[in-house]
C-alpha cells in the first residue's frame, strides 16, 4: 500500500514540474545540411532538386 501512495506521489510531481516548464519561451532550431523547416509539418523536411 505504501508502494502505491509513494508511486502515485512520485508521478504527481513529474507531471507538475513539466506543467511548470510550459511557460518558456521559444527557441530557434536549425535542421541539418540537406533540410529545411517545414511549417505545414513542424518537422525538418529533406530539400528535393528537380
Amino acid at each position: 500500500m505504501i508502494r502505491i501512495v509513494l508511486c502515485a506521489l512520485a508521478l504527481s510531481c513529474t507531471t507538475s514540474a513539466a506543467l511548470a516548464c510550459s511557460g518558456h519561451s521559444k527557441q530557434t532550431q536549425s535542421c541539418a545540411p540537406g533540410t529545411y523547416w517545414d511549417a505545414d509539418s513542424h518537422s525538418c523536411a529533406k530539400i528535393v532538386n528537380s
